[in-house]
């Protein structure tokens, strides 16, 4: 329990920490794949977020800065200071904002098909924050809509090759909103990032600040939910980060190839070098500003305000 909700995780392995965090709709059972592999050499932390999996669903702030906030806490309570954070989709940007929020916890940042970077996503999603998309989802119970909506999946998989990698993935995350909180967790998780236009939250304005950060991103080349354009923008924006793109995955790499997965991760974690915050190379990172952007007191809105004109004598005390 953290502040009196009850939050699931998976804690095994022994070795430096990896946190993995799961996208929205899904769990921790969406590294399985990966889990025992990398527990042989690395203390693994996989926590099912707040609304999602065998965690509470309570009437909440799901904002990606509270998963973050979540995600320090977690390790609070298990005693460990720092991780390497790995995050898909969703949890690519609560990855992306708990480096920001706390970069003297995070050693690495790795982000799979990871959320943040561009306004595209998958129109099915930006459908489901609607305003009357809570009710279309309760519909789902019923079985004539089920086969309904199901047969659409499978009609645009005849259509789209891409989104038949991970049509499967995608409605089985229909299973999980059979009850009315996990529907509403899952609503309100989903209109923190998303609207009818698309993605509305973004990591590029701050990516600047990765430099010195070891930064893996892996992409699927077929994803048909977060266009890997979207890996190719990320990794020109974060100085130093290295790109894997597996050109036959889908929005679900470490599902589709849990081996070369695990290699490629394995590889970035043994030939890099946990990140050592500093407070004055933040600071310098913040002054200095992102590139093609006036630095912090030079112009920018971070700049001093004027003090106010003095009142008229007649306001005055």
């Amino acid at each position: 329990m953290i502040h009196g909700y009850r939050r699931a995780f998976v804690h095994v392995g022994s070795g430096p920490a990896l946190l993995l965090i799961h996208g929205i709709g899904n769990d921790l059972d969406g590294w399985r794949h990966v889990i025992p592999q990398l527990a042989r050499d690395y203390t693994v932390i996989a926590p099912d977020l707040l609304g999602h999996g065998r965690s509470d669903k309570p009437r909440a702030d799901y904002s990606v800065a509270a998963y973050a906030n979540g995600m320090r806490d977690l390790l609070s309570v298990l005693d460990i200071e720092r991780v390497t954070v790995v995050g898909h989709s969703l949890g690519g940007g609560v990855a992306t904002q708990f480096a920001y929020q706390y970069p003297e916890r995070c050693e690495r940042l790795v982000l799979v098909s990871s959320g943040g970077v561009g306004r595209e996503v998958l129109s099915a999603l930006r459908l489901a924050t609607a305003p009357c998309a809570d009710s279309f989802l309760a519909l789902l119970n019923n079985p004539a809509v089920e086969r309904t909506v199901r047969a659409y999946f499978r009609a645009m998989a005849t259509i789209d090759a891409d989104i038949a990698l991970d049509a499967k993935i995608v409605l089985g995350m229909f299973d999980a909103l059979r009850d009315a909180t996990s529907r509403q967790a899952f609503v309100r998780t989903l209109r923190a990032v998303v609207d009818l236009r698309g993605q509305v939250v973004t990591m590029l304005d701050r990516c600047y600040l990765t430099v010195g950060m070891p930064t893996l991103l892996v992409w699927g080349g077929r994803d048909a939910v977060i266009p890997v354009e979207h890996g190719r923008t990320a990794h020109a924006a974060m100085p130093g980060s290295q790109l894997e793109i597996f050109p036959d995955a889908g929005h679900f790499p470490h599902h589709h190839d849990p081996e070369r997965f695990v290699g490629v991760l394995r590889a970035f974690l043994e030939t890099t070098e946990p990140t050592a915050y500093s407070v004055g190379q933040w600071r310098r990172l913040l002054r200095a500003g992102r590139p093609g952007l006036p630095a912090a007191g030079a112009g920018s809105s971070a700049q001093p305000m004027p003090p106010p004109p003095p009142l008229p004598r007649e306001a005055q005390a």
